[in-house]
């Protein structure tokens, strides 16, 4: 059975990649198996310090395989195929301290942008455009779109976006945030992944730590916020890499931090 991700790791950069690209990288079972067994894995490695995920192909992900779904499921059975199997990736994610960039090399529609909207950055071709596309089949975005797209644009145009289905140019979702980095197709994915190896490059325990205070940071009071912050400051201050980035600040050189 053909593999449908694929993932290799060159400078401590795992770059996973969805790999349907007959059907535009429409999710399907077997995909978000192993979309979650990758996610583990550069969880685990010590080696890997940043995730790309991208498409093969003209697209980034089509979202739900529309034409494999089942009309005749009950309630339970949907909720089921959602929350045992296509919610496993959000919730993957969200226990990953490691940077995760989206790097949409093409259209990325429902479940397919929702997905690149779950990763910590992400990076669009100039070519492309994104749809929350739920409300053209009928639906309500079930696997996260709602959660995670009025944190980055607003309640306002989220709902925008969910209740027309409208798609919008690379050019207009980098105008809302929606997008950090927009890239011209030949300079797209080595552009991406030069920002990928700036990040692999930095100390990673700060980085790491830093992540987990931004995304605590979003269900936590002042206080202990800052509590969190006041601990994993001394903590990296005792760390080498700390040590390195101070004595390269008075050296007036770049330091050269080890990793974890």
């Amino acid at each position: 059975m053909e593999s449908k991700i694929l993932t290799s790791i060159e400078k401590n950069i795992m770059v996973i990649t969805l790999n349907r690209p007959e059907m535009k990288n429409a999710l399907d079972g077997q995909m978000i198996d192993e979309w979650v067994d990758a996610l583990e894995e550069a969880q685990r490695n010590n080696e890997v310090h940043v995730i790309v995920v991208t498409g093969k192909g003209s697209a980034f992900c089509a979202g739900g395989d529309v034409g494999g779904m089942k009309q005749d499921q009950t309630a339970l059975d949907n909720k089921n195929k959602l929350w045992k199997n296509i919610h496993r990736v959000p919730l993957t994610l969200k226990n990953i301290d490691k940077p995760v960039i989206a790097a949409i090399n093409g259209p990325a529609v429902g479940a397919g942008l929702d997905m690149a909207l779950m990763c910590d950055l992400r990076t669009i071709v100039s070519a492309s455009k994104v749809s929350e596309g739920y409300v053209r089949v009928g639906l309500v975005p079930g696997d996260g779109g709602a959660y995670f797209l009025p944190q980055i644009v607003g309640e306002a145009k989220a709902l925008e976006l969910l209740w027309t289905g409208d798609f919008i140019s690379s050019e207009k979702a980098y105008e809302l945030g929606l997008v950090n980095h927009l890239y011209e197709e030949e300079e797209f994915f080595s552009k991406t992944m030069a920002l990928a190896e700036r990040i692999a490059s930095g100390p990673q325990v700060a980085i790491r730590m830093t992540k987990r205070a931004v995304k605590y940071s979003r269900t936590m009071e002042l206080e202990p916020a800052l509590d969190l912050m006041s601990s994993h400051y001394s903590i990296i201050k005792e760390t080498e890499d700390h040590k390195e980035g101070v004595k390269a600040f008075k050296e007036k050189r770049r330091p050269v931090f080890r990793g974890v």
